[in-house]
């Protein structure tokens, strides 16, 4: 016979494995793709690797109280978990607070998106909110 707290730790372990598959299944169905974009907070060394690496890049040079940046966010979400960009690095620079790495973009505001395939730029947007332009300059990277 089974004693209460055999019970009730069965119990638990049982809603915690429908907690994790639930989690599973929203993710499957909602068609998460595996391989989607890697996000990074911007190091100069982490970079210079992933140019060197040829890895396609995105810099989002990105204000919290932006609200062109703030618009930008999920319409870079939704193009970052296609298949396509699931080696793609997207690179976020801290407007306010990473000045060296604003000034090593050349960048003059916030809401401003660099290309990079390897140590190539390839395309720059500054306050762009529109998903067809988006997409195009990320589809830039690869």
């Amino acid at each position: 016979m089974l004693s209460r707290r055999s019970l009730l730790q069965a119990l638990a372990m049982t809603r915690a494995m429908a907690g994790v598959m639930a989690g599973v299944m929203t993710g499957l169905l909602a068609g998460a793709p595996a391989g989607a974009a890697e996000r990074a907070d911007y190091s100069a060394a982490a970079f210079d690797a992933a140019q060197q690496a040829g890895r396609p890049i995105l810099v989002e040079i990105h204000a919290s109280w932006c609200p062109t940046c703030k618009a930008q966010t999920p319409i870079l979400a939704d193009i970052e978990q296609q298949p396509d960009y699931k080696n793609l690095l997207v690179v976020h620079v801290d407007f306010d607070t990473q000045k060296d790495a604003v000034t090593r973009f050349g960048a003059r505001m916030q809401s401003t998106l660099i290309a990079f395939k390897g140590k190539q730029e390839t395309g720059r947007s500054v306050g762009d909110t529109n998903p067809t332009s988006l997409a195009a300059l990320v589809a830039k990277t690869i």
